[in-house]
């Protein structure tokens, strides 16, 4: 069972274990190397979790499919302000606005729990998914 699942589920322990398991297994299935850079320490709400990983997996199908990367770097962190997501690879990137269907579902699973997404690409260079959900008291 994937660690997406297990999520949606609520039988994973954190974000953070979430993260780990799913880009230790599609890095061994894809063989692309991936960087973690942060993990959150904190608790994550269920509906930010989710966001997330979906968020992720669409990010990660991306790559697999048009970029081409070798690696692939993920920051997840939670502060004071709330919570940040950086997807960045080394791929082919592109040039000039990012459709289809998964940024328009990335975009979806963070305007669900009131956070804002971009996807940015640079011809040549690789492609970064950047998303962050404000602090919600």
């Amino acid at each position: 069972m994937s660690e997406e699942l297990r999520v949606r589920e609520g039988r994973s322990r954190s974000l953070a274990q979430a993260l780990e398991g799913h880009l230790t297994e599609w890095s061994e299935r894809t063989g692309t190397t991936v960087e973690i850079w942060a993990l959150p320490a904190g608790e994550v709400p269920a509906a930010i979790t989710k966001a997330v990983m979906a968020t992720l997996g669409e990010a990660l199908t991306n790559v697999e499919r048009h970029s081409g990367a070798r690696v692939v770097a993920v920051a997840v962190t939670l502060g004071p302000s709330g919570l940040r997501m950086t997807v960045s690879d080394n791929g082919v990137g592109f040039f000039g606005r990012a459709e289809g269907r998964g940024v328009t579902a990335m975009h979806a699973h963070f305007d669900q729990v009131g956070g804002t997404l971009s996807v940015n690409g640079v011809p040549g260079e690789g492609t970064t998914v950047s998303g962050v959900v404000p602090r919600q008291d």
